[in-house]
This record gives C-alpha cells, sequence and structure tokens, in this order.
C-alpha cells in the first residue's frame, strides 16, 4: 500500500502528460499533491516543517537553472536580427542542411538552451525552401547536446539534487553522447532523403570527419574547461570551419560583417571561461551543503552580456518584455519540479521507489536507467525537469543495483536530454513554426531511429561500466 502511494507522484505526472489532459505546470501541481500523503507516511519527522523547508530549498536550487534560462532568451532576443518574411536565402544542399541543423543550431542551443537552437536552425531550413515533417526533424537535430544547452543548468541540478560534482557528471556524460552524435550523420542523411535531397558518398565522408571532430571535442573539453563551455567549443570550432568553406569573407567590408556577426558570442564565450577563472569569487550560500550562487555564475555573464547587447537597440524594451514573458510558464514549472525532487528524495520516497525497483527487476535493473531516462525527458520536455523530477531516483536506483556512483545519474542525464529534445512540448512547438500541416507524430517516425540509438548506447554503458 505505503510504495503505491510513493509511485502514485510520479504516474500521476507521466499519465497527466502523456494523455495530453494537462500541461507541465497543472500537470506537477497534481503530482505534489499526490505526495503530501505519501511525504506524511514515509517521513519520520513532522511533515510541515519539513515541506516547508525542502520547497525553500528547492526554490534555491531552482533559481540557477531559472537565471540561465532567463539570460539565455535575453541573450537570445539582443542578437536576433529583424524578422524578414519570404527574404530569400541559399539553396538547400547536404553541407548548408548539416551546418543549419547540428552545427549553427547546435551553437545556439548550447549558448542560450530552451530549444532556441531548433528555432534557429528551422528558421535556416525554411530559407533554403524545405519544411514539413523532415525540416522540424532537421531543426530538432539541433538538440543533439542538450546537456550542455544554456551552459548546462540541467546538469548542474542533476548534480546538486545527487551530491555529485557537475564535472564529473558532465564528463561521463559526454562518452556516450560523443557516440550518439556519430549516428547523427545517418539520421541526417535519412532526414535529407525524405526530402528529396541525396547526398553524395563524398560528402558523407565529410560529414562523418565534422561529426568525429565534434565528439572529440566534446570528450576532451572536460579536462581542460569548465563543462558548461563543453558545448560551445564542440560545436562552434565546427561552425567556424564550415562558414569559411561556404561563404569566405570577401574584402574589408566582408570581414567587417563577420566580425560584427560574430563578435557576440565569442565576447560571450570568452567572458564565461573568464568568469569561471576566478575560483575565489563571492558566492550566496544560505545552505551550507548545497553549492552556492557565486557573482560568476553562468546566469549572472549571460545577464550582463544581454544587458550591454540591448542597449545598442532602440527596441530593446520591447525585446526584454517578449523575452522574459515567453520564460515565465517555464520557470514555474521548473521551480515546482525541483521543489517535487526535494520532497520525494529528502523523505526517502525515491530511495524506496529505487530499492523496490531493484528488488522486482533483479540483475536487469540497470538496464531500466536509460529507459526511465527517455522516458522522463520525453514528458517533460526539459532537461531540467528531467533530472529534477527522476535524477535522484535513478541515483538511487544505480546505488541498489550496485552501479559505480556516476553511471547512473550520467545515463539518465544523457537519456532525458535527449528525450527532452524531442519531446512532445518542442514537437510541438517546430510544428506550430512550420504551420504547413506537420504533426509530431510524422517527425516522431523520422527520428524513431535516433531514439533507439539512445537507448542501445545506454544499455552498452551499463554492460560495459555496470
Amino acid at each position: 500500500m505505503i510504495l503505491a502511494l510513493q509511485a502514485a507522484p510520479l504516474l500521476l505526472l507521466v499519465a497527466l502528460l502523456v494523455s495530453g489532459r494537462a500541461g507541465p505546470v497543472p500537470a506537477v501541481l497534481a503530482a505534489l499533491a499526490a505526495a503530501l500523503p505519501a511525504v506524511v507516511l514515509t517521513l519520520q519527522a513532522p511533515p510541515l516543517p519539513f515541506l516547508l523547508a525542502e520547497a525553500l530549498r528547492g526554490g534555491f536550487l531552482a533559481l540557477k537553472p531559472i537565471a540561465v534560462v532567463m539570460g539565455g532568451l535575453l541573450f537570445h532576443a539582443a542578437v536576433a536580427g529583424p524578422a524578414r518574411p519570404g527574404a530569400a536565402t541559399q539553396p538547400a544542399d547536404p553541407r548548408r542542411i548539416f551546418v543549419a541543423s547540428l552545427l549553427m543550431g547546435g551553437f545556439m542551443e548550447s549558448v542560450t538552451g530552451f530549444a532556441v537552437g531548433a528555432v534557429f536552425a528551422l528558421s535556416a531550413l525554411r530559407g533554403m525552401g524545405l519544411g514539413g515533417a523532415p525540416a522540424g526533424a532537421m531543426a530538432l537535430l539541433s538538440l543533439t547536446l542538450v546537456p550542455w544547452g544554456g551552459l548546462g543548468p540541467g546538469t548542474s541540478l542533476g548534480a546538486a539534487l545527487t551530491g555529485l560534482p557537475a564535472q564529473d557528471v558532465a564528463a561521463l556524460t559526454a562518452w556516450p553522447n560523443a557516440a550518439w552524435l556519430l549516428l547523427m550523420g545517418p539520421v541526417l542523411w535519412r532526414l535529407c532523403g525524405a526530402a528529396g535531397i541525396a547526398v553524395p558518398g563524398r560528402e558523407k565522408l565529410a560529414q562523418m570527419a565534422l561529426l568525429l571532430a565534434m565528439a572529440a571535442i566534446l570528450l576532451g573539453s572536460h579536462a581542460l574547461f569548465p563543462f558548461e563551455a563543453a558545448g560551445i567549443l564542440a560545436t562552434g570550432i565546427p561552425l567556424l570551419a564550415c562558414l569559411w568553406r561556404l561563404e569566405p569573407p570577401q574584402g574589408a567590408a566582408g570581414w567587417r560583417r563577420a566580425g560584427r556577426a560574430m563578435a557576440p558570442y565569442l565576447g560571450l564565450t570568452a567572458a564565461l571561461l573568464l568568469a569561471r577563472g576566478w575560483q575565489t569569487a563571492p558566492a550566496w550560500t544560505p545552505y551550507p551543503d548545497l553549492p552556492g550562487f557565486p557573482v560568476t555564475h553562468v546566469a549572472v555573464v549571460l545577464w550582463l552580456a544581454a544587458g550591454l547587447l540591448l542597449l545598442r537597440r532602440t527596441d530593446a524594451r520591447a525585446r526584454v518584455a517578449a523575452a522574459l514573458g515567453r520564460a515565465r510558464r517555464p520557470a514555474l514549472a521548473m521551480l515546482l519540479y525541483v521543489v517535487l525532487a526535494r520532497w520525494m528524495a529528502g523523505s526517502g520516497i525515491a530511495g524506496a521507489l529505487a530499492l523496490a525497483a531493484a528488488a522486482a527487476l533483479g540483475p536487469l535493473a540497470p538496464y531500466a536507467v536509460p529507459v526511465l531516462g527517455l522516458a522522463s525527458g520525453i514528458v517533460t520536455g526539459s532537461n531540467v525537469g528531467s533530472n529534477a523530477a527522476l535524477m535522484p531516483v535513478q541515483a538511487a536506483l544505480g546505488q541498489a543495483a550496485g552501479l559505480p556512483p556516476l553511471l547512473a545519474p550520467a545515463l539518465h542525464n544523457f537519456a532525458g536530454a535527449a528525450g527532452a529534445g524531442m519531446s512532445f512540448a518542442v514537437t510541438a512547438m517546430i510544428c506550430g513554426l512550420l504551420a504547413d500541416g506537420a504533426r509530431p507524430a510524422g517527425i516522431g517516425r523520422l527520428l524513431a531511429p535516433s531514439l533507439a540509438g539512445v537507448l542501445v548506447l545506454g544499455w552498452i554503458m551499463v554492460a560495459w561500466l555496470g
């Protein structure tokens, strides 16, 4: 009986989101209500002080990812140019599609997060005359580095919830993610075929070389730089090389235009790396056992950079209002998901569920980690939401199954992020932007091999390291 009550919040959350009867905020509110009886029965202490204290701790933990998401949207608003409906750009060819989806879109997602990379990618793809489910699926390939998207707020939050170093969690997450990147080549070629575009063999070899370079940079950067910069480096360096080949600057005017376009991103990257170098920066630390909020945090750098760029805009007030308006509901959802995670982890519910799952599955329990991670990303639509809702459960499941401490959280971070990038919410957003009859189910069918690859790679990691 008590196990059913403990599982009820997560089961209710998934059922509401999958059924479409409730959005992320009403669904998590229902899950919080369902968690109350389980907390009361599980907790070996008065429930009201615990609930209030953990809600405050959850609010502090949620503050950082919320601030990063808002800062990313403000930065996007500051650098975005005016809309030009119907403007003609370049023709659709395999190299430009690769650059738009996996490089340019991936770079924008690494800087801003919040599926902004897919919006940028889709805009470029539509400028090439592409549309329908193939274009939507191509745009979603920009979300293959979600653990580092928006400079990694979800990874940071998941590490904080499990008490593990974020740098170590990200470094282990990079291994299955790097392998998954290599699968994106065949997936993209399949999408090009669906759009009626042939990819020559020589171009396939060139794209695989670029993907190998991205994977190598992703793996190597964690040993040299803070993990937040890994996505920027893995996409930015190959992007620069491809842009140079596709559109080399012509004359002094061309160099000036290229410099103006790249300056905000290069400046932001340099500022983030410099900020991370200040190890003794003052920090707000209301809870000694939780990571503090330093003045050099990614969110602070993003807000400052966006503010400086917005000072040049005559329509800055309208851009800020639009960006913050987009962030309001996701920020509330993040806060509520984190509070739910704190209640379930702090009361012992997460550990009890993990032990029950380990006992039921026996030696197969570790292989459930990638499945649960992928499902949580698909239904929550966010790496932050996925990690907040299930990272403590997955960590406890890994411990109960005898896995190395980092393995289950890293696999959940990888699989949950992959699911979030192709979630119900994100595919619905892309279909809305396409506005040409494309449906999420059609995009899902095209991306099914990619999702299957997530599970296979997760199971390989379990068999190899578990």
